[in-house]
């Protein structure tokens, strides 16, 4: 092998590690806060609609940008792009971590969102282009993989460092994990990635149109409550959820290159993956923000963070393991077969959990935050795969776009009915909510093709 070869072979190895340890800060800092939420609300004051903000700000931004963030590695490349949104997402970690008031840190999640919807398609991408044909499916794994393993091991991290430290060591941590992440793929310059494509126009229109869409929309949900007492409030932003949604839908049918391509995107397969996907996200952000308010409560188990993080640890042993086992389970099974049994998994662990908790069991608790973790590993690992290899090659970088954004934003879903939930019934009635919602994924997953293969 040449010194040449031995270069961009080792620029290869870098740019993979970077790529790697920047989804692995980003899924652990995405489920470490929810374990420091409970400390940060009492700290910064924060108000049942801030602390509800401060996990949608990041959804939101990061569901309504994750499409144009993946165009944008067309145009300039996966490798600057992945540098932006790295750097990004430590300068808004560090943005949260000097807050000492609501503003700042609704202002440094939307940040980070925004930050997360460029550093997720374009470390996939530039991955992707810098591997070889042999090893891009390694590398992808591996990617996918650190990411799970940081979204499984964020609630511990997220307690440990809350608990010993204080709640703003999470987020220099994680500046400071995404700065060498970024370094390491700019130090990667002999990586050849994506750039300077030629594409049409952005569809500014139908992305503004998305993003007042998804805004209304959580703001309609966030009314309903008081709907009854303040109608017009609740009237106005549904009008406005609706219209958006109606005007995207015309638009998207008058040019030629829409943000989200109807004639794409609206196959049953590919509708219900998109939608076990999302449900999945709902159920497990749902459950994590609010079992963690719930067991640091003295009405709860009283739990400190760090207790917290570490009752959760069954939890994501089942997520880490049946992630790594989902497309071997998804091949034997079938897709519609592994899918339907991991919803009905989720819906029976939902009810365990919440006798478990109320009557203080710890050994059916374990057991069923286990079986709740492994029920949602397998629609989060699979249906994304699934819904793209219900689309032609050549729409699979734009699909994964629609999917993510659609996966965040269900996940923002969750938090936001989970919300009233909480006020009604606390944990109890968000893990109704989780288990309903299960029981729709199951019957949902029945229609997808019998044969249905991962490729």
């Amino acid at each position: 092998m040449s010194d040449t070869d031995q270069a961009v072979l080792a620029n290869r190895q870098v740019a993979l590690l970077a790529a790697c340890v920047g989804m692995l800060m980003l899924g652990a800092n995405g489920t470490a806060i929810m374990a420091a939420l409970p400390t940060m609300r009492s700290e910064l004051g924060l108000s049942a609609a801030e602390l509800e903000w401060a996990i949608n700000a990041y959804l939101i931004v990061s569901a309504a940008c994750i499409v144009p963030g993946g165009k944008l590695c067309d145009r300039v490349g996966a490798r600057l792009v992945s540098m932006f949104g790295l750097a990004l997402f430590t300068i808004a970690s560090v943005v949260i971590a000097v807050s000492h008031a609501p503003a700042t840190l609704l202002a440094g999640r939307a940040m980070q969102g925004l930050a997360a919807a460029l550093a997720v398609p374009a470390t996939l991408a530039a991955i992707s282009d810098a591997s070889s044909a042999e090893r891009r499916a390694s590398a992808i794994g591996a990617w996918a993989g650190f990411l799970m393993l940081g979204f499984s091991l964020g609630p511990l991290i997220g307690g440990v460092l809350t608990h010993y430290v204080d709640w703003r060591a999470i987020f220099w941590t994680s500046g400071g994990t995404m700065l060498a992440a970024a370094s390491g793929f700019a130090g990667a310059k002999g990586v050849a990635t994506s750039g300077s494509k030629p594409i049409g126009r952005f569809d500014w229109v139908g992305f503004v149109l998305l993003a007042v869409f998804m805004g209304t929309l959580m703001s309609a949900v966030q009314a309903l409550p008081a709907a009854m007492q303040a109608p017009l409030r609740f009237l106005a932003f549904a009008i406005l959820a609706a219209a958006a949604l109606t005007a995207l839908l015309v638009s998207g049918r008058r040019i030629g290159n829409p943000l989200i391509d109807l004639d794409l995107y609206t196959g049953a397969a590919f509708v219900r993956a998109v939608t076990a996907g999302s449900i999945a996200m709902s159920s497990i952000l749902a459950l994590l923000l609010f079992y963690n308010l719930d067991v640091q409560s003295a009405a709860g188990l009283s739990l400190s963070p760090v207790g917290a993080g570490l009752s959760l640890l069954p939890l994501s042993c089942g997520l880490l393991i049946v992630t790594f086992s989902a497309p071997s389970l998804a091949g034997r099974f079938g897709a519609r077969r592994a899918l339907t049994g991991a919803m009905l998994l989720i819906a029976v662990a939902a009810v365990v959990v919440t006798v478990s908790v109320a009557s203080r069991s710890w050994g059916p608790l374990v057991a069923g935050l286990f079986a709740i973790g492994a029920g949602l590993a397998m629609p989060y690992a699979t249906a994304p795969r699934l819904a793209l290899s219900a689309l032609p090659r050549s729409g699979a970088g734009a699909g994964s776009g629609v999917i993510n954004a659609f996966t965040f934003f269900g996940g923002s879903i969750g938090v936001t009915i989970g919300t009233i939930a909480f006020a009604i019934d606390g944990l109890s009635a968000v893990m109704g909510f989780v288990s309903v919602c299960a029981l729709a994924g199951s019957w949902l997953c029945r229609g997808l093709p019998r044969d249905g293969r991962l490729e």
